[in-house]
């Protein structure tokens, strides 16, 4: 017998291959196509539109030269938010883009003429075709439907009136749902057949079956059928009711024209395909093979014998394979199975692939849309582990599973069940609070999920949140774990955020966590990180393992080429041999598909690939673990080299969160002083727990950076004033339990909510709606009570402020510690440090200069501000005259000008220089209608030094102020929390704010981000009015010995006047003080867990870098005191003794500590 002709064009034999597995060409003999109309042109039967995306047929090519053309995971972009950009050929065959990515993935119909008007599938689909992937069809029984504007609850859905419908029907607007009642008849001639009901529509779809949704439908995900049965048996019903719940919205919102515009409100979404099938699965598994074959032959080129046996493997496949007969498939798969079955050696690196399904809480989408989502994606990975027993699916955040709980109880046992046995891992520790109307009240956890497993955390934003926002996402949402799991987390998870504070590492310590994954750093615009797997040490020395998937993205589809680019991409080769790979559909949901897993457990030990295991992720980061003694580490931040828009975008949005994190810091310390002063008081335990989470649910990464659309934004805007509101009422409540019992006029009681004595002038109300100024003491973390009228003060122990306006118009502020001079147009010409003389502002230069930027990025419009914005620096000059007299001095003075923008913005501000304050406050309010500019204040400063410093959560660190290499020109833009800060030895001038984030220092000047104008994906971000302070203050020595942390925490935390519905006290009072300035004593609270509810934490931190010991003085009736963590679990050796009622504390630089005091009982 004659030896085969052995194959010798590469090409040739790839595209032979690759079009056996096209539906673009030769459909009578291929595996894919089906049979359509004759083309007396073509001389072939040409495929019918079902077989394309769009329905629509594209033109054949012959083979020749195709070009590359770009394209990305996600629609609508060049690059998707999970990962990088993919390339595929033009026509689309071959690799992923021909293959069907779901078993039962249709292609839709072009309803037209009859058919459109009977809802009826084309009449090829009812042609004797050959064996292919669906095989037999019928259309279904009847079909009916109603459209609705709101989100109905399945039991009230089912109860409307439902009309007839067709495929071909259109329906919407926007956001509104569409819920149809599908009657099917299976016919009898399937029996012993795998059944699917096809369903292609526009829109994110549910599948309700007895009651219970069982699985979700969107093209996007591919996901377009649902198995009605694996095998139709003689005694299966033949007829059956669904509902499919279809939202008017995509994957990724209903942007007009593109992913990130604003939603489209008048778009209307089709209903394209609804019909029974017969599904070939053994065709399915022969596409599978062909593919990864295929991408073995690609991925490992020319130069690589096992590419060529993959690629003369799948030759032969297609030699044995008739796909009229298949008889022939057996002889065809048992060719893949014995090249998959070759193994590789023990040195393969290892893959650890997990299931994963990012959902953003809110985004493209408004808040209760994710709620649907979760269940779409969801019961979808649930029917997956019932067909997939070593199948594990990662799910990000408590705050949704706590959505799913409420909305579909159902969904959510069977979700515990899956989590007892491993297969459904909770990832979401974190809190993100629900605030949607549901119940709040948790049922006892599952008695069959003692000791299940939840391993990660999810997913604020890593750089605005304060210190203690971020303590509290962490404790809330490990509590949830701890209550519906029987356990919490060891991991933290954080795929999609836009930084990373220093301090992280030791949050994640505090609350029992030494592991962490993310991978936004792949997005860096211009330096690749360069590890994969590696220490990360914080600023105050704490230490996690850190670990990025290598591929680069947390929405892996499984492919060949991806696993890879995992192995090759990896930055530790020889460091770390072990890596994860998170697959599914993200971002707007979706998650893993069949056709996914069926390629990954193909590929789970080949030789020429890494080894693929389903993994969890305990397993992947013990495996890191057990091999980590070569691994580098990195100190300090992680910081993003993207999305730096998101510190300015949508201001009202920061000052919200500054405001209500001020807000609650306050009614938790009033309050608990409340609890330990009085036995009537009953601390507001689950009114703070529902504020803290609106305010956690806001700090959701896509919601406080402003990088959402209108309706997200303006639910949160509701949000911080529910805050404010109920913030406001509990502190007033609490104030009148302090002052019960006590002697005195009523009136007002100052409260002083940090922990330092503060003097401070303050605009004491008077009746009629008036106010007055007063120059006031309050003691640490205590109140006063209100001053005497200014005429019966005693002589002022400073110097009172002087105003003087010169004949040319400009105006010079004194108070005897700084000395400020605006130009007739209000900006600042002088600063000067009294006692030294010395200048803070550069020679010749002006500061409290606003300067205008064009504000145009590549792509993310909310998201990104880019270098080249710099080149557009345009000053806002104002005129000269405009500026006047306020105050007129004693105990405050101020003056005041007008600047006019542009010919549609405006501002107006305020000067103000109080009696004994080291800073000068500008007082802002802008109206703001511009469009894709960029608004910032500058000062430069006469002081030189090579780094500045920022403020960030518990503690401070140091950035450049040079370009001198690409990872310093690449923090152009910064974030900063109250305060930052240029300093030369001796002397240095910072520049505080209350609600800003957006910051820089380039060279001496200080710049601070005030406002943006973004038109996606909310057009009307920014627009309107704002108000913000900003202050400036010079210093001599360092800014700790200045004292300019506590200058910010001032500007932040203003004097509280509070009324006093009972006689206010006649003497001051201090709870808590601390001795040494470099302790900041930053939260008072109730403890989470105390039995009597008579306990507190209190947080504490170090802010000056440095080693310190100091005491902590109490006036509370403390029994014990002990050292805890972060969520409030005592240290069996953190016993502290109480002395002459202090507590001993030593820190380390930027250490944060967490004490419990267990209150005395108070007296009857």
């Amino acid at each position: 017998m004659a030896a085969a002709p052995a194959l010798k064009h590469w090409r040739t034999t790839l595209e032979r291959v690759e079009k056996f597995v096209s539906p673009l060409y030769f459909t009578d003999c291929n595996l894919r196509g089906r049979c359509g109309p004759w083309s007396p042109a073509a001389g072939r039967p040409q495929p019918c539109a079902s077989s394309f995306p769009s329905g629509e047929k594209p033109k054949l090519q012959p083979p020749g030269p195709r070009d590359k053309v770009p394209a990305a995971g996600r629609a609508g972009q060049g690059r998707g938010r999970g990962g990088g950009v993919r390339e595929w050929t033009v026509p689309r065959s071959g690799q992923a883009a021909l293959l069907a990515e779901d078993p039962g993935k249709v292609r839709p119909h072009r309803p037209a003429g009859p058919q459109a008007e009977t809802g009826r599938p084309p009449a090829c689909a009812h042609r004797p075709v050959p064996r292919r992937l669906f095989g037999a069809s019928c259309p279904v029984a009847v079909l009916s439907s109603f459209l609705t504007p709101e989100r109905l609850p399945y039991q009230e859905a089912v109860q409307r009136d439902f009309r007839p419908a067709q495929v071909g029907d259109s329906f919407g607007p926007t956001w509104w749902t569409c819920w149809f009642r599908v009657e099917l008849t299976i016919p009898e001639a399937w029996v012993g057949q795998e059944v699917h009901l096809c369903w292609e529509s526009d829109g994110e779809g549910l599948v309700w079956r007895d009651g219970e949704p069982v699985q979700g439908l969107t093209k996007e995900g591919e996901k377009t059928s649902y198995v009605l049965t694996d095998r139709l048996g003689e005694r299966d019903p033949r007829s059956l009711t669904l509902y499919v719940e279809v939202a008017c919205n995509g994957l990724l919102g209903a942007g007009k024209g593109s992913m990130i515009a604003a939603p489209d409100p008048e778009k209307m979404f089709q209903l394209s395909r609804a019909e029974l099938a017969v599904f070939h699965r053994d065709v399915h598994m022969l596409l599978v093979d062909l593919e990864l074959l295929l991408g073995i032959a690609k991925g490992l080129g020319k130069d690589n014998q096992r590419s060529f046996q993959a690629l003369y493997t799948a030759n032969e496949m297609v030699n044995v394979c008739d796909p009229a007969q298949p008889e022939t498939f057996p002889v065809a798969q048992a060719l893949a199975s014995r090249f998959f079955g070759q193994h590789g050696g023990e040195s393969q690196h290892t893959i650890h692939a997990t299931g994963h399904c990012h959902i953003d809480t809110a985004w493209l989408w408004p808040f209760k849309e994710t709620v649907r989502k979760c269940a779409r994606s969801w019961v979808t990975a649930l029917q997956l582990m019932e067909r997939n027993p070593e199948f594990i699916f990662a799910c990000s955040q408590a705050q949704q599973l706590e959505w799913v709980k409420s909305r579909y109880p159902g969904l959510y046992s069977r979700i515990q069940e899956f989590a007892c046995r491993g297969q459904f891992v909770p990832v979401g520790g974190t809190w993100v609070e629900m605030g949607l109307g549901w119940p709040e009240r948790l049922p006892a956890p599952h008695p069959a999920l003692t000791g299940a497993a939840s391993h990660f955390l999810h997913c604020q934003d890593g750089n605005l949140p304060s210190g203690e926002a971020m303590v509290r996402q962490f404790l809330q949402g490990q509590n949830f774990f701890l209550q519906e799991f029987g356990k919490m987390c060891s991991e933290f998870w954080l795929p999609d955020t836009f930084g990373y504070s220093a301090q992280l590492p030791q949050i994640m310590h505090g609350c029992g966590i030494r592991r962490f994954l993310t991978q936004k750093l792949s997005w860096n615009l211009v330096n690749s990180f360069p590890h994969h797997t590696f220490f990360w040490e914080g600023l105050d020395g704490s230490r996690v393992l850190v670990h990025f998937p290598p591929g680069d993205s947390y929405g892996m589809q499984g492919s060949v080429e991806e696993v890879l680019k995992t192995v090759a991409n990896n930055r530790d080769k020889g460091r770390a041999n072990h890596s994860a790979f998170l697959f599914g559909f993200g971002d707007g949901g979706g998650g893993p598909t069949q056709t996914m897993l069926d390629r990954l457990k193909r590929l789970s030990n080949t030789d020429g690939l890494p080894r693929v295991q389903l993994s969890s992720p305990r397993q992947l980061f013990s495996a890191l673990e057990s091999d980590s003694e070569q691994l580098c580490t990195w100190v300090g931040e992680l910081f993003l080299e993207l999305h730096n828009g998101t510190y300015t975008t949508h201001a009202q949005i920061k000052k919200g969160n500054r405001e209500c994190e001020r807000i609650l810091h306050d009614v938790e310390l009033l309050s608990s002083l409340a609890l330990a002063r009085s036995a009537q008081f009953l601390y507001p335990a689950a009114q703070l727990q529902h504020l803290w989470r609106l305010l956690l649910l806001n700090q959701f990464h896509d919601v406080v950076t402003g990088s959402c659309i209108q309706m997200v934004a303006e639910e949160a805007m509701c949000h911080y004033e529910d805050i404010r509101s109920h913030g406001n009422t509990l502190l007033s409540a609490a104030a009148a339990a302090l002052c019960a019992g006590e002697p005195g006029p009523e009136g007002l009681l100052i409260v002083n909510t940090l922990p330092w004595k503060r003097t401070e002038v303050m605009a004491l109300p008077k009746p009629g709606g008036a106010h007055s100024l007063a120059l006031v003491t309050v003691p640490s973390m205590g109140y006063a009570p209100v001053p005497p009228p200014t005429s019966l003060q005693p002589l002022l122990p400073q110097q009172p402020v002087f105003v003087v306006q010169e004949t040319d118009g400009s105006v010079t502020l004194d108070n005897g510690i700084i000395r400020v001079k605006l130009d007739p147009t209000g900006r600042l010409t002088s600063l000067v440090l009294v006692a030294s003389g010395r200048e803070a502002i550069a020679e010749g230069a002006v500061g409290n200069q606003f300067v205008l930027f064009d504000d145009v990025p590549l792509y993310w419009d909310a998201w990104d501000v880019m270098d080249y914005h710099l080149e557009t620096r345009k000053p806002v000059l104002g005129q000269a005259g405009t500026l006047a007299v306020g105050t007129e001095g004693g105990l405050r003075g101020s003056a005041w000008f007008l600047l006019q923008i542009s010919p549609n913005s405006r501002l107006s501000q305020e000067v103000v220089l109080d009696v004994g304050c080291p800073y000068v406050r500008f007082h802002t309010e802008v109206h703001w209608h511009e469009a894709h500019k960029f608004l910032k204040v500058e000062f430069p400063a006469r002081v030189r030094s090579s780094q500045a410093t920022y403020e960030i959560q518990f503690g401070h660190l140091q950035r450049p102020t040079h370009y001198n290499t690409s990872w310093d020109w690449a923090r152009f833009e910064v974030w900063a929390h109250r305060w930052m800060d240029l300093s030369e030895h001796g002397f240095g001038l910072a520049l505080l704010n209350d609600c800003k984030y957006g910051a820089s220092v380039r060279g001496s000047i200080l710049s601070l981000s005030l406002l943006r104008a973004p038109k996606a994906p909310d057009a009307t971000a920014d627009t309107g009015r704002h108000e913000f302070t900003y202050a400036l203050m010079p210093h001599k020595g360092s800014f700790q010995d200045a004292g300019v942390i506590q200058a910010a925490y001032s500007l932040n935390f203003p004097l509280l006047a509070l009324p006093a519905p009972s006689p206010a006290p006649a003497t001051s009072w201090s709870a808590f003080s601390v001795s040494s300035p470099a302790v900041v004593l930053e939260t008072v609270k109730q403890a989470e867990s105390s039995p009597q509810r008579r306990s507190l934490v209190l947080r504490l931190y170090e802010a000056h870098g440095s080693h310190v010991d100091c005491w902590l003085h109490l006036s509370l009736p403390v029994q014990e005191a002990i050292l805890c963590d972060l969520l409030e679990r005592p240290d069996p050796a953190g016993h502290l003794t109480l002395r002459d009622n202090r507590l001993k504390l030593t820190f380390s630089p930027f250490q944060v500590l967490s004490l419990l005091l267990v209150l005395q009982p108070p007296p009857h």
